[in-house]
């Protein structure tokens, strides 16, 4: 209990003993005491207490000492206050189990990137790509696969330990900018991707989401600073997407290169004739597939297999297979298969059979086709169909551009939205965010079908007669 109810009495000699000079002091109801060697130190003990009483400090009956005192007593006495870096590994093994592989990989990048900027003094740090790659693949990585790190990496999760600021000072506004300055740069300094930004941004609201959650702080300390992450535009650059014809082109080019090249044919025939992603793609499987001799067929899709790298994923693989971007673990889609591609993945299986687990698409040697077998076959189709010039832009740069061909000829061809986002696997409100233009294009038919509609209905010629309509 404090008071303010504190009473000194002279220093009393004690003869015989070892520390003969006794000071003595009432706080409350609690009578204190403390004997010294010499009168000169109990005297500088006792001024100390008067300085206390004078500056109109409260005692603690219990202890007999002044607050100021007794509250250092205790921070001395506290464990060390939790850093930014422990709170940050924290957060990632809570996260690590849930997380997708590419979730994992993103949240470490993140992390990494801004952690070196919430030191208390960043002098005889390591190298700053020394560092990034100890915060991204050792102490953000809880892979059972990572190994011992070697001596370089070590030290400097050791440095970056010692120097990280307690967490509390990201309540303050400058540690804070220090950070979101951070995920503005690349390693070389340069300005980094709008995309990368706005993405380390969200990682970097997340963690400090869990201290809130840790009670840390009352709000997140980012809805108290005057910054936001660049706009960035993710509509599709139709500029770089290739046309139907010019699409098909490079599919068949592909077939010419070869036995790897026909296999591998058909399996950007997927996207481009079924707007599956890559990663769906290679997943296709023969029992999930209706191919019939004349007609429609279907496909069920049911797993995406994403490459990211062996160092995020729970088996060590270069891969994760998962359920569908976007959906509930264990969902599954149903995407019809035109009788042009039905017909080819039949020719497909005659001539390759069927690979892993039944898979209609399998690398050289077996296994899951490789991303740097899916892009070096396709490298070599753009050199053979495509201009010099074209060849060194971004058109069809990647196969998996073929989608936004697929798709967009859905909805040109008239096709009611809301099929065109279920078949690519797409939120309706995605497919307009990314086809904005496509949709836009399709107005003028629009216009004609609703005018059809008012003369039928109404006995109407144009839509504005209806507002007068009694």
């Amino acid at each position: 209990m404090l008071t303010y109810d504190v009473r000194l009495y002279t220093i009393r000699k004690r003869e015989g003993r070892r520390r003969p000079f006794e000071l003595r002091w009432k706080v409350g109801s609690e009578g204190h005491s403390k004997s010294y060697a010499t009168k000169t130190l109990a005297t500088g003990r006792m001024a100390e207490l008067k300085t206390a009483m004078k500056n109109g400090e409260q005692f603690d009956e219990e202890t007999g000492l002044p607050v100021s005192e007794l509250e250092a007593l205790r921070a001395k006495d506290a464990p060390p206050e939790e850093t930014w870096f422990s709170h940050a590994v924290r957060h990632v093994s809570l996260k690590w189990p849930d997380d997708s592989a590419k979730e994992r990989s993103a949240r470490a990048d993140g992390l990494a990137t801004l952690t070196p900027a919430l030191v208390t003094d960043p002098r005889g740090g390591p190298p700053a790509r020394v560092l990034r790659r100890a915060l991204s693949c050792w102490a953000f990585n809880f892979s059972p696969q990572k190994g011992n790190p070697p001596p370089e990496i070590v030290a400097a999760l050791q440095w970056i330990a010692e120097r990280s600021v307690p967490i509390s000072r990201l309540d303050e506004s400058d540690v804070i900018r220090e950070a979101l300055t951070a995920i503005t740069l690349k390693l070389d300094g340069t300005r980094a991707a709008d995309n990368t930004i706005r993405r380390k941004y969200s990682t970097f609201s997340g963690a400090l989401r869990y201290a809130v959650e840790r009670r840390f702080f009352a709000a997140n300390p980012l809805t108290f600073i005057d910054w936001s992450p660049p706009e960035t535009d993710s509509e599709i650059d139709w500029r770089y997407v290739p046309g139907p014809r010019q699409a098909r082109e490079l599919v068949n080019a592909t077939a010419t290169l070869g036995v790897r090249g026909r296999h591998m044919s058909t399996l950007y025939g997927a996207t481009n004739w079924i707007a599956t992603r890559p990663s769906e793609a290679v997943n296709l499987r023969k029992e999930d597939c209706h191919l019939p001799a004349e007609g429609w067929g279907s496909a069920v899709l049911a797993k995406t297999s994403p490459r990211v790298g062996s160092r995020w994923t729970d088996d060590g693989k270069t891969y994760e297979e998962r359920g569908l971007k976007h959906r509930a673990r264990n969902s599954t889609r149903t995407v019809p298969i035109p009788p042009i591609y039905v017909q080819r993945l039949r020719a497909h299986i005659e001539e390759f059979g069927l690979g892993l687990d039944g898979r209609l698409f399998q690398s050289a040697t077996g296994g899951l086709v490789s991303t740097k077998e899916y892009s070096d076959v396709w490298k070599e189709a753009r050199e053979l169909v495509l201009t010099p010039q074209q060849v060194d832009t971004p058109l069809a740069e990647t196969a998996g551009k073929l989608r936004a061909t697929c798709v967009s000829g859905w909805i040109v061809s008239g096709v009611d939205p809301a099929e065109v986002a279920y078949r690519a696997g797409h939120s309706v409100a995605v497919l307009f965010h990314f086809y904005a233009k496509v949709l836009n294009g399709r107005r003028e038919q629009a216009n004609e079908l609703i005018e059809k509609f008012l003369s039928t209905e109404y006995g109407l010629e144009s839509g504005p007669q209806l507002a007068h309509e009694h």
